[in-house]
């Protein structure tokens, strides 16, 4: 099976002994609390989601993922894992001590400080998202961060649970899965939306290549506008359920926020799923992108940077269907134009959908249509 990004699967999960200790010990420590998304990311850490990291980033790290799209180490990584404090959340904490995390008043790890350093909110808008435009919700966010970033190592106390635990699987978890399955090589899907049909003909075309195919939905914060997470998985499970065979497609979810970071998290995404176990990563057109702040392929060019990745993108350009063709398509097969092509716009989707409205079956299977029009609001407001 393919090796974990950086050779190896992190697991920072406390013994039962240490962690006994650690709990006992947590009243007496420096602590502050944090939000769910960042309590997601360190949930994602000890679990070996983003190996090879085991903790926040420190200052060298964090100027080399900036620069150069890669760990101090050489390691490619492309989005920077930090945590944002007040200096006066641990005052009279120092480097080499542990302070306590906490979510909504219960512990969930402890950092060991290695560092604390100040950073420059444009310089890492622009180094990431390519823009210091406060439009893009990544930059927003950025913004919206305190002022110092504090690096060092965790150790995982407790898990922060999620609504989705039957379809919740670890790094571990999938491994061992696609083991048992017999797959030598893996393709993962990465989605923030419910499946039309180019969807599924960008997935089954990969499939083709390989053993299995892991969807692999992003459950999470997104932007206003984006589908909401039930609405997501329920969809994708109508069309697993009468489309796929058992025996070469399943599906989990990834717990992390979207970035709309476009080609940087493209990679990023890739990575995770190397993480997850899989061979191969879909990329499409303007994968992670928003608005028109990264080219329709920027994603498939920035993967030429990095032949060292570990795990090979499968890349697709436009597809639609072809009425003269009477199939679905791309413009690498397809000679047609005009009426014969319609194109799956999801912005068309969304408008169908908002307004009660099945999209036609030449652009989303009807079980996959009926399962989101049973939603009151299948949008995030």
């Amino acid at each position: 099976m393919i090796a974990p990004h950086g050779g190896k699967l992190v697991d920072l999960t406390a013994s039962e002994k240490k962690r006994t200790d650690l709990i006992s010990e947590f009243s007496e420590l420096h602590s502050f609390v944090i939000n769910r998304n960042l309590a997601q990311e360190i949930d994602n850490i000890a679990q070996g989601v983003f190996s090879p990291l085991e903790g926040f980033l420190t200052r060298n790290d964090y100027e080399n993922v900036l620069s150069r799209g890669r760990l101090a180490s050489d390691v490619p990584w492309t989005i920077p894992i930090v945590l944002d404090i007040d200096k006066s959340e641990v005052e009279g904490a120092s480097v080499g001590d542990d302070v306590g995390i906490r979510l909504n008043g219960g512990p969930i790890a402890t950092l060991t400080i290695e560092e604390f350093y100040t950073y420059d909110k444009k310089e890492f808008a622009k180094s990431v998202f390519g823009t210091t435009d406060t439009d893009h919700p990544g930059v927003a966010k950025i913004q919206g961060m305190k002022d110092t970033l504090v690096g060092g190592g965790l150790t995982f106390l407790n898990h922060i649970g999620n609504p989705y635990p039957d379809y919740t699987r670890s790094p571990e978890e999938t491994r061992a899965l696609f083991n048992k399955k017999g797959w030598k090589t893996v393709v993962a899907f990465q989605t923030r939306n419910p499946p039309h049909l180019g969807h599924e003909y960008v997935q089954k075309t990969a499939l083709s290549m390989v053993d299995g195919i892991f969807i692999n939905p992003l459950i999470g914060k997104k932007k206003s506008g984006d589908f909401t997470d039930d609405v997501i998985l329920e969809s994708y499970k109508a069309l697993m359920e009468n489309y796929y065979p058992e025996q070469t497609a399943t599906m989990s979810v990834l717990h992390t926020e979207m970035r709309y970071g476009g080609p940087r998290e493209a990679i990023h995404h890739a990575i995770m799923r190397k993480n997850f176990g899989c061979t191969h990563f879909i990329v499409g057109r303007d994968h992670a992108g928003v608005g028109n702040y990264y080219g329709p392929f920027d994603a498939h060019e920035i993967f030429e940077e990095y032949p060292d990745l570990g795990i090979a993108p499968i890349k697709f350009r436009s597809f639609f269907y072809c009425k003269k063709c009477g199939n679905i398509a791309n413009d690498k097969v397809c000679p047609h134009e005009g009426d014969d092509i319609i194109n799956f716009a999801g912005r068309k989707i969304r408008e169908l959908l908002s307004n009660g409205e099945p999209p036609p079956l030449d652009m989303m299977r009807k079980e996959v249509a009926n399962t989101i029009l049973n939603f009151e609001n299948p949008f995030i407001k």
